[in-house]
């Protein structure tokens, strides 16, 4: 019988290297809030919701959505710096 190895080399944990992609992955929130929006379309379509009341703050929603899409395409896309 041969003796077990019981010798165990420990290495240090390192943390990932991100690549530019693993940012990309926030920005499928918008494609979510597009497709809620579209159900709301459709519901008020097919119920006969009067969205008329909501149209101010969908405007400003949507306003918001775009800038806050803006800014996540420029920090998904902005080079990393390494601060270590």
């Amino acid at each position: 019988m041969e003796p077990l190895d019981t010798d165990l080399e420990y290495t240090p944990r390192a943390p990932r290297q991100s690549t530019p992609a693993s940012r990309l992955g926030v920005m499928f929130i918008f494609p979510l809030l597009g497709f809620l929006l579209i159900l709301i379309f459709i519901g008020s379509a097919v119920f006969q919701w009067n969205l008329s009341d909501l149209v101010d703050g969908l405007v400003t929603l949507l306003l918001v959505l775009f800038i806050a899409f803006i800014a996540t395409i420029f920090w998904a896309l902005a080079p990393r710096t390494n601060q270590s």
